[in-house]
């Protein structure tokens, strides 16, 4: 589960940091002027973005959300035509569909606004019956209701999952964070994503392992790392890429070869490198949906970066 939404992706080719004066307390307000190069407005959305990519790596998956009225006609049916399976989405007829409006710079430094527009509504719950023991779930930012709900959904029917709250992280409650954390084959963020969640719940990294099977902390350019209680922290390299185009969507390609590898029974650090190679794609191209692959390329281009692929 996890949104649909267009995305407004702005380019900056400079560095956001930079614009940020070292000294900016002691003025009133922050003011920052970006000249933007490039804007398109693209496909996009977390749970769509991971469902595109399973698509593509021969995965059926189910996605639960609510949308607006723009999300029927063309969106609706690529989404339709790669066998992504819709029944769980709600179609608001008077609402607009969730936007956001990305500005990217060069050194892949990200400022995302999101307005929620007919996501802040469940999904479609008629079809939550379809949910069963053998499947494998991820909970991502999407209706903070239904963020609280399909934990309780899978862990009821023994479906392990993902708990991947991201940038929902403040519109979910200390309690729901914690009831979602605990029992979570997995929690996964960035390292300022885990940071807020350790804040806000107020448990360290350790004391959050003492819930979840794992946490799987994405580091940009310098991969990913996994973080089990008791052991030491297993680093995964990022794959070489040909050029750097957008990295909106990447953590969501990265998620998609993670579930891959794990419903296919790989171990987490095997499915974590699928997940590599996915995003390596993804920030190749300009938005989150406009990457494609063959499970012939993905398997050639892993074991360029990783030795013999698995699938």
């Amino acid at each position: 589960m996890g949104s649909v939404a267009f995305d407004r992706i702005m380019s900056y080719q400079g560095n956001i940091n930079e614009l940020i004066l070292k000294d900016k307390d002691k003025y009133n307000t922050l003011s920052l002027l970006m000249l933007i190069d490039r804007i398109e407005e693209k496909q996009g959305g977390t749970g769509a973005n991971i469902a595109f990519n399973l698509a593509m790596l021969g995965e059926t998956s189910h996605l639960y959300t609510a949308v607006g009225y723009d999300f029927t006609g063309n969106y609706q049916k690529k989404l339709l035509d790669m066998h992504i399976n819709l029944d769980g989405v709600n179609i608001r007829e008077k609402e607009l569909t969730a936007c956001g409006h990305v500005i990217a710079d060069s050194k892949g430094n990200l400022i995302n606004c999101f307005c929620p527009a007919a996501m802040n509504n469940s999904c479609n719950e008629a079809v939550l019956s379809v949910i069963k023991a053998g499947d494998y779930g991820i909970v991502s930012p999407a209706f903070a209701e239904d963020m609280a709900k399909f934990p309780k959904i899978f862990k009821e029917r023994n479906v392990p999952y993902i708990y991947d709250p991201g940038q929902q992280i403040p519109a979910v409650s200390k309690e729901d964070h914690l009831a979602s954390i605990d029992g979570a084959e997995i929690l996964i963020g960035n390292d300022y994503e885990i940071a807020l969640i350790s804040e806000i719940t107020g448990l360290s990294k350790e004391e959050l392992l003492e819930k979840c099977k794992y946490i799987v902390t994405t580091l940009g350019d310098k991969g990913a790392s996994i973080s089990q209680k008791g052991k030491a922290d297993i680093l995964v390299a990022a794959p070489k890429i040909a050029q750097l185009a957008d990295p909106t969507g990447a953590g969501d390609s990265m998620r998609a070869g993670l579930l891959k590898g794990l419903t296919a029974g790989f171990d987490l650090e095997t499915s974590l490198k699928l997940g590599s190679i996915c995003s390596a794609f993804c920030i190749e191209k300009y938005g989150t949906q406009e990457h494609s692959y063959t499970l012939e390329t993905f398997r050639s281009r892993y074991e360029e970066n990783y030795g013999s692929c698995p699938l």
